[in-house]
Formats: structure tokens, sequence, C-alpha cells
């Protein structure tokens, strides 16, 4: 598997600012937010004896550039977001963690951007606490990958100081041991080089961090779903209670509107896109025949639904807030 692809590292700066790889970002007014947050920002809905409640913690605007998708253009990228409904002139990309309560465990996958992601970001503790969950409750964080809009909620902008320093923290093991290498550093875009030393120097120093190898139970009820690709140790999580079942996707089909319909497409943000065509096909396969609720970390509001197949490609009805 190559550490970054020759795509990736074309994309040059503006990318990197763009997925909030520096700290300019976070404070550009350049990118004024159009899209209406949600009225509640919370949905709440049960997986057997789970309650799980998706969480609202804004929305990249992300402008249209000819290197996002590899093998699509901007016509054939802003004709996909039509088709799903959505508006042409930029692509939607929402940030929606998943709280779930089992029993006296209340988990978080994924950590949220922190506020440190887009301007439009970091609603995702205020949402919280609007739908009776308290932060400082979070008993366990599941964590799908390393990217910046999925960790920085762990730690607070600045001081790097752990958000939930009494959680257990849950990573794959392969993602861990790629981002923490001192030796990958030199290897990667200079642009991505700031979050692997951001990593380094926080999650590889907590001693709440809880590795996991391959496909397992981390808790009664979850188990791991290796979906590597996206990066090299992204993980998918499947939720069982009784004879319900979901399974949280993470970023496996990162934008919908166009990964789903064209599961062939390769986005500039994965790090293996073949591997990542496979996992992104695999799954979606398992969805359908299961015909089990999804969840996904940048699925159009409240964050899960239903996939079918169609044609060479597959289709999604998202739930109802």
């Amino acid at each position: 598997m190559s550490i970054v692809s020759r795509r990736e590292a074309v994309a040059g700066a503006g990318l990197a600012l763009a997925f909030g790889l520096t700290s300019r970002l976070s404070i550009d007014p350049a990118f004024a937010q159009t899209t209406a947050p949600p009225a509640k920002g919370f949905s709440t809905y049960k997986v057997g004896s789970f309650e799980c409640t998706a969480v609202y913690d804004g929305i990249w605007e992300k402008p249209h550039d000819p290197v996002f998708i590899a093998n699509a253009s901007i016509d054939d990228v802003k004709g996909s977001m039509r088709k799903a409904g959505l508006t042409d002139a930029f692509v939607s990309i929402p940030f929606t963690p998943l709280l779930v309560k089992a029993g006296n465990e209340l988990i978080q996958f994924d950590a949220g951007t922190g506020g440190q992601v887009q301007p439009s970001a970091g609603t995702l503790h205020a949402n919280m606490k609007a739908a009776g969950l308290d932060p400082a409750k979070v008993t366990k964080v599941m964590i799908s990958h390393f990217h910046p809009d999925h960790i920085f909620g762990l730690m607070e902008k600045g001081t790097n100081a752990q958000v939930y320093p009494n959680a257990e923290i849950i990573v794959s093991s392969a993602e861990y041991d790629f981002w923490t290498d001192p030796a990958v550093i030199e290897k990667l875009p200079e642009a991505r080089r700031p979050l692997a030393k951001r990593i380094q120097s926080t999650i590889a120093t907590w001693k709440n961090v809880r590795r996991i190898d391959g496909e397992r139970e981390v808790m009664p009820g979850v188990r791991t779903i290796a979906t590597p690709g996206h990066t090299p140790g992204h993980i998918a999580f499947h939720l069982s209670s009784g004879n319900a079942q979901m399974i949280y996707s993470g970023d496996m089909f990162y934008q919908p509107a166009m990964s789903l319909p064209n599961p062939g497409w390769h986005g500039v943000f994965d790090q293996n896109a073949s591997l990542a065509e496979k996992s992104r096909r695999a799954l979606a396969d398992r969805l359908v025949a299961d015909k089990i609720l999804v969840a996904g970390y940048h699925f159009p509001w409240p964050g899960a639904g239903i996939i079918a197949k169609d044609g060479s490609g597959y289709t999604l009805t998202p739930s109802k807030a």
C-alpha cells in the first residue's frame, strides 16, 4: 500500500487548508456558510435496546476542485449533487458524530471537529447538551480513522488537552501505527505533516487509548469491521442489540451523493483509492444483503438511512429526523 497517492500530493495547499490540516482555515472568513443547520441539532432513534443520537457538528461547503475526484469531472460531480436533490454550488459535507447509550455506557463514534476544521463546525457539545447528553459522561470514543474532522474533537484547540480524559478511546492498531510512526512524517506531503505531528504529540502519549487488531468485539454488541483504503486503518462498527442491527460506516461513503451511485469514483482524500473502492463496495453489498440501517459521518441529516442496489451503484434512502 502506498503511503500517499500522487493525486493527494498534487492537490496542493488549497485542499490541505480546506481539510483543516493547518490552523489558518479555522479563522478564514472566505467560506461563509449558506446551508441552514437543522432546526434541532440532534435526532434520536433506537437500535434494539441501544438509544442512538445523531448530533450535528456543522458542515463543510466544499468548493469544487478538479482534483477532488480523480476519475470524474467537476460537471460530473455537480450532476451527482443535483441528482441527489442538493445544490451544485459546492459539495455538501456535513459532520455528524453518533452517540449511543448502551446500559451504563455512553459511546461516541468519532470525536467531531472540535471547532478546528471549518468555520461552520464545532456545534457538537452544544447539540449534545440540548439532547440531554453530557460530554463529561462519555465512557468510550470509537474512532473510525485519524483525519482531522474525526479526531480534533479529542483535543482542545491551542492546548491539546484531552477533551475526554476519563473515556476509553478505541482505535484500530493499523491506523495508530501508521500515524504514530516517527518515520512517516518525512514520507508525507508537507501539508499533512502537521497532522501527523499533532497526533504524535497527543494521542500517542495518552494512557486511555485502546488499540484494536483486526475485526473483533470491543464491547457487548459492538464489533469492528476492517475497511481500509480511505486511510490505512479505517474501521467501521457493527452494532447489534436483540434482532436489531446497524453499521456506523465512518467515511466509507463520505459523500453518498457521489460515492454510492459511483462507487468507483476515487476521492483525493483516499490514501489508497483502489483499496478504498474495494472496501466501499464490500460494505455496501453487506448492507444491501442484510437490509440494515447504516449511519455515516458525512451523510445528509439526520446521518442514517438504508442502502439499496441501483444498477452498477447504490442508492441511499435517508432516515427521517
